[in-house]
């Protein structure tokens, strides 16, 4: 038998990196307009809660109308690459939608369906960019799946996931400052650039996978067997372990994703963090995940232990979102250490998670358990985001009048305590997984490379 494609290192590790760019570019349009809220209050009049329904855009289509549940079945049926260049063109016209909302319409006062038309643009252009996103990752981790099957999948999960994070990271950093300096529909310009850039990387992957398939095709009778049929979405949904995984993952990212579109907010109001520092600070979780995703994904590739590893990254959640609830708090360096925490969390448990969705199901079943995982997970980002912006509204909300305009202020109190209260139910749901490990023999605990 000849060596096949991803049999050599180098292959397979430069075609991890080249969809990494995609996704990576995909990262930072989606938190680079986070740290921007305070000028999109000012500038394009937009209040806490247009913003938080601006937010949860992301996940609309995804929730409503299924399309990560469609992402998934066509990606199962149509194969990695027409899916991923798919997810890459829907990125694009989504982030460009969104720009010209900013650009075109910004602080129109002009109504549409009882909201003002670039939040409703915005919106929808973010939604459009979050299916093609949410659609994406599944196709990675899928990509990843395949490429690594048998070797170092939970590292290779894990570097995914940490330059993924640059382009959070990057998005926090520099939103404000470009922002200030040029325009602020500056940030997200670069993103759609970097999209683009994106799309072209995707192609050069798919010519990768292609040569890859046909020395994979050999072996016809593993091919007919790997078919998709569409019993498998009955027997993903009949798994008790997809149910746990997937609650697990909304109810971790519910804790993650939607803090941070607020965070810098918080940092800037409650601990009197400079705007020019704050969403650098708040882009600290993705740094961490940089660093320490794949050295966790390594040790679970050689030791294993996911689902204890999932336990105590939900545990620090906890941690994290109690003291942020804590009204008496104010110290700056305090936030800072407890963003450090969140970063190791936000490493510890995906590099667990998602390798283990590759030992709970088949390779036929991947594509569709990944997307209804992911679709379970939107429906958090979807609705968590909004509830913050609706309770600081109003309920957490002052006004005050500062040389002739009316400044808003917020307390995070309340929003930090619903935090808490997610962080400790994904504690509870990470026990029950451990416990299922056991009971229907998952291997969770054990390690990824095979002798």
């Amino acid at each position: 038998m000849t060596q096949k494609l991803n049999d050599k290192v180098l292959a397979r590790w430069a075609a991890l990196l080249i969809v990494s760019f995609t996704m990576m570019a995909a990262y930072y349009v989606n938190d680079v307009m986070a740290p921007l809220k305070g000028m999109l209050e000012a500038d394009l009049k937009w209040t806490s809660g247009e913003y938080g329904f601006f937010t949860g855009a992301y996940s609309f289509l995804n929730v409503f109308l299924l399309m990560l549940i469609w992402g998934g079945l066509i990606l199962d049926k149509f194969g990695i690459r027409f899916t991923g260049m798919l997810s890459a063109v829907l990125m694009v016209g989504g982030t460009i939608a969104e720009y010209l909302a900013i650009t075109e319409f910004g602080g129109t006062e002009e109504m549409l369906l009882g909201y003002k038309f670039d939040v409703l643009l915005a919106s929808a252009g973010y939604a459009v960019f979050g299916v093609g996103a949410e659609v994406g990752g599944i196709t990675v981790t899928k990509i990843i799946a395949k490429w690594f099957d048998g070797k170092e999948v939970a590292t290779a999960m894990g570097v995914q996931v940490a330059l993924a994070r640059i382009g959070s990271q990057v998005a926090y950093t520099v939103a404000i400052p470009v922002a200030r300096t040029w325009q602020l529909d500056t940030p997200l310009l670069i993103g759609a650039v970097l999209l683009i850039g994106g799309l072209v990387a995707f192609l050069c992957f798919s010519w990768m996978d292609k040569k890859l398939d046909r020395q994979v095709s050999i072996n016809t009778a593993t091919a007919d067997e790997d078919k998709f049929s569409f019993k498998d979405v009955v027997a993903v949904i009949a798994n008790p372990g997809f149910w746990l995984i997937a609650l697990l993952c909304v109810l971790f990212y519910s804790c993650v994703f939607p803090f941070q579109k607020f965070a810098t907010e918080l940092m800037i109001t409650k601990y009197n963090v400079s705007e020019n520092i704050a969403g650098t600070f708040v882009g600290l979780p993705a740094l961490g995940a940089l660093i320490l995703t794949p050295v966790f994904g390594g040790i679970i590739d050689k030791r294993g232990k996911s689902a204890s590893i999932m336990m105590l990254g939900s545990a620090m959640l906890i941690l994290v979102h109690s003291i942020y609830a804590i009204p008496s708090i104010h110290s700056s360096w305090i936030a800072i250490i407890l963003m450090i925490v969140l970063g190791i969390a936000f490493s510890l448990v995906p590099s667990a998670m998602w390798p283990a969705v590759a030992k709970i199901f088949p390779v036929k079943q991947l594509g569709t358990a990944y997307a209804l995982i992911f679709f379970i997970q939107n429906i958090g980002l979807w609705g968590i985001p909004a509830l913050i912006g609706y309770v600081l509204e109003t309920y957490c909300c002052t006004t005050e009048m500062v040389e002739g305009v009316a400044v808003n202020t917020y307390d995070y109190t309340i929003p930090m305590c619903i935090f808490t209260g997610i962080a400790l139910t994904s504690l509870f749901i990470a026990f029950l997984l451990k416990v299922a490990d056991k009971k229907y023999g998952y291997n969770l605990e054990k390690a990824n490379i095979k002798a």
